[in-house]
């Protein structure tokens, strides 16, 4: 997946007294796109080459290299070019920790966006001089990073999996996803999500793994689960065009290794034996904890 990026590390820990000098990677965001050259490769721009008089703000570092945020700054610089994020993750020829730095870089810069006002009294926010935050000046309203959780589906029914497709937007083939809403366990968006989109009942719902997901500022939980009852698909025609049982032999991955929906469909047409816990119940994740820690290193603290 994405994130799997070893043996390079993403040290996230926010740095107060960082400041870029000549040579450090700066991500320069237009909406949904990114200052890059992808011209056989992955490259950004240097500080330098955006103008050290620019305001930077550290995001990350990835191994030693600290990483910045060109802040109200979105020229295009001799040599790079606006590209949409999106592209950036399928480019086949880039390293893949260089598209998880612009991936984590967009989820920041996402944010300070959206927070450059504050939402309670509509005063300009300033950094915080202690933490990674967005301090209010007036009324002292203090915001921090946005995670917004989600979940990736697998619904099995015996040697087939619930394959979608996307009304809008993403073309490929795809499992049942949606976002967690308020007073909601994970488990229950699982069975809510799968309900609404192609009206099947689950059971036996898993823990498979996690991965951030920067450009829609999302952490993804995947589980697996199986079909409770009918397979009769009722489908959701404003989220879907597509939804089927497929066999498991018959099941096309998406291009590119990098989701997490990719990775549970791979996993289920090679007939992964951990993906499967018999007698376990929505909620109830203690029988499959040797399981899980096993396969995916995931310590359940249960």
């Amino acid at each position: 997946m994405i994130q799997d990026i070893y043996p390079h590390k993403l040290n996230n820990q926010y740095d107060l007294k960082a400041v870029p000098s000549p040579n450090s990677p700066v991500l320069v965001f237009d909406g949904p796109k990114v200052l890059a050259d992808t011209n056989g490769w992955l490259r950004i721009p240097s500080a330098e080459e955006v103008g050290m008089d620019k305001e930077f703000v550290f995001l990350f570092r990835l191994d030693d290299t600290a990483y910045f945020l060109a802040r109200s700054f979105k020229d295009e610089i001799p040599g790079y070019k606006f590209t949409d994020v999106r592209a950036i993750r399928d480019l086949e020829d880039a390293e893949k920790h260089h598209k998880f730095a612009v991936m984590t870089g967009k989820h920041l810069s996402d944010w300070y966006r959206d927070f450059t006002f504050c939402g309670r009294c509509g005063c300009r926010m300033n950094l915080s001089d202690k933490e990674r935050a967005m301090v209010c000046p007036e009324c002292g309203n203090t915001a921090y990073p946005r995670i917004m959780p989600a979940v990736i589906v697998g619904v099995i029914n015996g040697e087939s999996i619930l394959i979608t497709r996307y009304r809008k937007g993403y073309q490929h083939n795809a499992l049942v996803a949606g976002f967690t809403e308020i007073g909601e366990t994970l488990e229950e968006t699982v069975a809510r999500e799968v309900m609404e989109e192609t009206g099947v009942r689950v059971k036996n719902i898993r823990y498979y793994k996690s991965q951030p997901w920067g450009m829609a500022s999302d952490l993804l939980a995947g589980f697996f689960c199986e079909v409770d009852g009918s397979t009769e698909i009722h489908m959701d025609e404003n989220e879907l065009q597509y939804a089927e049982w497929v066999k498991r032999e018959d099941v096309v991955p998406q291009p590119g290794r990098n989701s997490l929906t990719n990775e549970m469909m791979i996993a289920f047409k090679e007939g992964r034996k951990d993906l499967f816990c018999e007698n376990s119940q929505i909620g109830d994740m203690r029988q499959c904890a040797d399981v899980f820690y096993t396969t995916n290193k995931l310590k359940l603290f249960l």
